[in-house]
């Protein structure tokens, strides 16, 4: 393929790319609203304002003593990481696999003190009611998870460019996306929740999915309350998976049925948004460009063909992720501001949805205004204090007949 014939193919793909972020980029929420007009203190006290400030500077803290280290320790792996193993005999495939596997052992340990850090501090504030044995088992626990993950990825990766050389990026991004639809789906099937029980509720949700042309849906209860006092609910699934999950963290009476409406009514608009199936749509575009970037950059090490390269592919993985956590968090707001946009539209009870979200302050320590780095690289969803913007902006629309 002469050079000229590939500028046109990365035209017309990037073409294709634009065309396919455009749609999955089209929204409900109407685009003249103004969501910068609300001030926190007219809404939460100065002692709810300065301790959620102290926890969010804490836990931001952590988060990026936590990135440097675990890029210091890649960038330290993926130099020396090849010589651990360089007498292998289990084959350039098994060698790889040895050498994620030896990573992620290297990498859970450095990241064990900020591990515990987080532990401790989420339980002084009272978010997290487990011990530190139950946290780091947990973390170690997934750990055994994460070592199959990479197993099978690297033996994807590697299987494919030792089969097609460099252009192992194509079907492996495909593979990765089709695994990533698979997980979405099987996902409710693993939480181990129980239906919701609660008449007037489960009425609500049919209501509330009527409203949204949403067919019916089962709605489930999460245990959480001996892990978290956080609440949490979640759309998940496809087709004939997809449900809406509450933790019981919001049905243990902190919250109104009316508030608890707003959150079914958000979830619903999740689903009735398609935001599952756009989030795959999101994946994809960001996994064909990033697995080229791993081919391109790991060519040095002999690329993926070569267990030496897998040090170093963990290395481009992670740098590559960090650069597009700012993208991947802005897309996920956009679309939790349309189920918030959603949840107004059809439940049409915005008092309930201002107490609901000054609520989440309360409960969960959320920052109402957050330093705009931290905005760009921990939010993935809108501010709470954009969040009672939007709500101030559904009223004034409302008055004025829009």
């Amino acid at each position: 393929m002469t050079g000229r014939v590939r500028v046109g193919v990365a035209a017309v793909l990037l073409a294709c790319a634009a065309v396919a972020a455009w749609f999955l980029w089209q929204t409900k929420v109407p685009g003249n609203l103004d969501l910068h007009g609300v001030n926190a203190r007219d809404y939460f006290s100065a002692s709810v304002l300065h301790r959620s400030e102290n926890y969010a500077r804490f836990s931001r803290t952590v988060f990026v003593l936590s990135e440097l280290t675990l890029l210091l320790v890649l960038a330290g792996y993926a130099k020396w990481g090849p010589q651990l193993v360089r007498e292998s005999a289990a084959g350039p495939i098994g060698t790889g696999m040895l050498l994620g596997m030896l990573g992620l052992g290297v990498l859970w340990l450095a990241e064990l003190p900020f591990t515990i850090l987080d532990l401790w501090w989420e339980r002084r504030h009272g978010l997290l009611l487990t011990g530190y044995v139950e946290g780091v088992l947990g973390n170690w626990l997934a750990l055994g998870g994460e070592f199959l993950a990479i197993c099978l990825s690297i033996l994807i990766v590697m299987g494919l460019a030792r089969l097609l050389g460099e252009r192992w990026w194509i079907p492996g991004a495909a593979v990765f996306v089709g695994i990533g639809l698979l997980l979405t789906f099987v996902t409710p099937y693993l939480l181990g929740t129980q239906r919701l029980q609660d008449p007037e509720l489960k009425a609500a949700a049919a209501r509330l999915e009527r409203a949204e042309h949403v067919a019916a849906t089962p709605i489930d209860v999460e245990n959480m309350h001996e892990v978290t006092s956080a609440p949490n609910a979640e759309a998940t699934g496809l087709g004939p998976s997809r449900r809406v999950v509450l933790w019981d963290t919001l049905l243990d009476g902190r919250f109104t049925d009316a508030e608890i409406r707003v959150v079914l009514a958000h979830e619903i608009g999740h689903l009735a948004r398609r935001h599952l199936w756009k989030g795959i749509g999101w994946y994809a575009l960001f996994a064909f460009p990033g697995a080229y970037l791993v081919a391109r950059l790991t060519r040095r090490r002999g690329g993926m063909a070569a267990a030496e390269a897998v040090p170093l592919s963990l290395f481009v993985l992670v740098v590559l992720s960090l650069l597009a956590l700012p993208f991947q968090n802005a897309i996920s707001r956009h679309m939790e501001a349309e189920a918030d946009w959603m949840a107004l539209q059809t439940t049409r009870e915005p008092t309930a949805a201002r107490r609901l979200f000054e609520q989440f302050t309360a409960t969960t320590l959320d920052q109402p205004s957050p330093p705009t780095w931290s905005y760009l690289l921990l939010e993935n969803h809108p501010t709470i204090a954009q969040r009672l913007a939007m709500v101030k902006a559904w009223q004034d629309r409302e008055r004025e007949g829009r």
